[in-house]
């Protein structure tokens, strides 16, 4: 039998926390509810869950606390939850490693498929007798593996959230073709995000805070377009 995708519940407002919990029980994923920052980052460790569900506002250690510091040592998906719906918290939110942010107040219908469509694309790598075909592309000084979520940079592994290195991934896959802002929200998130693109923008700076331009690519901006990578 296939065990059941846990979900970690995060927000300190019992009602909505149960009330979540129970849309996604009946998606029949394990759900785990814990309502401040320090029992998130005990729970995390003994729960071990597929995707997190995070309230920015709580008691003592706050959300984008919570964020950094599981990003410090894990992949696993983050969406953030908050009555917040200024640009600049959802910008921080993503620059910290969520994978997603949803303002309050959601439909509930809307919340489970942000949740499968993350987990759809966060797939850890499980051995197998019959491995199949290995998603990875090669440049000089560059690997991207989708298949085991990796980067090779300079001979050096570079962490990144899921989407970060999906978008890379992407990009890479096709070498030299421009994709609008709207095209890579539609290949690698799924839907609309939240009615624009800025949160295309903040995760190409955040790979080039990683990944420099070098002699024979780069990502490169194509002005008033999107984005490619670009090989020399």
């Amino acid at each position: 039998m296939t065990s059941r995708q846990k979900i970690l519940i995060v927000d300190d407002d019992e009602n909505i926390a149960e009330l979540i919990s129970l849309y996604l029980t009946k998606e029949c994923f394990d759900t785990r509810i814990v309502h401040d920052g320090e029992s998130a980052l005990t729970t995390f460790d003994s729960f071990v869950p597929d995707l997190i569900l995070l309230d920015l506002m709580l008691p003592g250690i706050d959300g984008y606390q919570v964020c950094r510091e599981i990003r410090a040592k894990s992949q696993t998906p983050i969406i953030m939850l908050s009555a917040k719906g200024e640009v600049f918290d959802k910008v921080l939110g993503l620059e910290l490693g969520a994978d997603d942010y949803m303002e309050k107040p959601f439909d509930s219908k809307e919340l489970v498929a942000r949740v499968k469509a993350v987990l759809r694309r966060y797939r850890p790598a499980t051995p197998e007798k019959d491995e199949p075909a290995v998603k990875k592309v090669d440049y000089p000084d560059l690997s991207i593996n989708l298949t085991n979520y990796s980067v090779i940079y300079n001979g050096q592994t570079v962490d990144m959230p899921p989407k970060e290195l999906e978008l890379l991934y992407f990009l890479a896959s096709s070498p030299n073709q421009v994709f609008t802002r709207e095209q890579l929200l539609d290949n690698i998130w799924g839907y609309e995000y939240l009615g624009n693109t800025n949160t295309v923008d903040v995760h190409i700076k955040r790979l080039r805070e990683k990944i420099n331009d070098h002699a024979s690519w780069r990502i490169a901006t194509v002005w008033g377009i999107g984005y490619k990578f670009e090989t020399l």
